[in-house]
């Protein structure tokens, strides 16, 4: 089991500095959300974590190794799996071949498809053969997700996963999750606006503004006005 720990960094798009000194720790076993209103640097954070946007200062960690010189696909093989905002399924595979895109990092006798996958989202076993673009926004979603999670993760980064999803999906993806946290062994990142999905999902929160993390700590020790107001202004 590996924490992964966002120390101080900074984020540049040319000129434009994205993040600054910006830090977060995802334990096994807990949700960390983070929150925000759009445009502050939750999803730039994101693809700092999983490599797709290379830092300009600070460090990122896993297991107390240090990944952030390391591309996305070495990222993967470390156990970093990502579910991107707007979903990115490939829309001519099917369901099977989507989720077979997850056996990337994983040795040949890891090569399948978890049952538990389709326990989570049971209509992805039912539409197995059908093509990735046929399916809802939400039966995206949850492709995406269990994409993810057959690259069996130690890190599940999910960034917006109820953007745009119809409610009943929304209650079957914060079940997924509070699942996979029970199991104790993969640290979940969170990126959210809906606040209610959040708070009943997070152990530990840190709400972003201008690309900066200006609240944060322990659900317990929540002051829910704050983070709403943070989210509203």
């Amino acid at each position: 089991m590996s924490t992964l720990v966002v120390d101080g960094i900074d984020l540049h798009y040319g000129a434009a500095q994205a993040l600054r000194s910006v830090s977060l720790t995802a334990e096994p076993g807990k949700v960390t959300c983070v929150l925000g209103r759009n445009g502050v640097g939750k999803t730039s954070l994101m693809r700092a974590v999983v490599g797709r946007t290379p830092i300009s200062a600070g460090a990122i960690s896993l297991g107390g190794e240090r990944i952030d010189g390391l591309p996305s696909h070495d990222r993967a093989l470390k156990g970093v799996a990502f579910v991107p905002q707007g979903r990115e399924i490939f829309p001519l595979l099917t369901v099977k071949e989507n989720l077979e895109t997850g056996f990337s990092p994983l040795a040949r006798k890891d090569r399948f498809i978890q049952d538990e996958i389709f326990d989570l989202f049971p209509v992805l076993k039912s539409m197995l053969h059908r093509r990735g673009g046929d399916l809802s926004g939400g039966q995206q979603q949850q492709l995406a997700i269990g994409r993810a999670l057959v690259m069996r993760p130690s890190v599940l980064v999910l960034d917006e996963p109820t953007e745009g999803i119809q409610p009943s999906i929304i209650k079957d993806i914060g079940r997924a999750i509070d699942y996979l946290r029970g199991k104790g062994t993969m640290a979940i990142v969170l990126v959210e606006q809906y606040f209610e999905f959040a708070r009943d999902l997070c152990d530990v929160y840190a709400v972003m503004d201008r690309g900066q993390v200006v609240l944060a700590g322990d659900k317990a020790g929540m002051v829910e006005s704050d983070v709403r107001r943070r989210l509203s202004v």
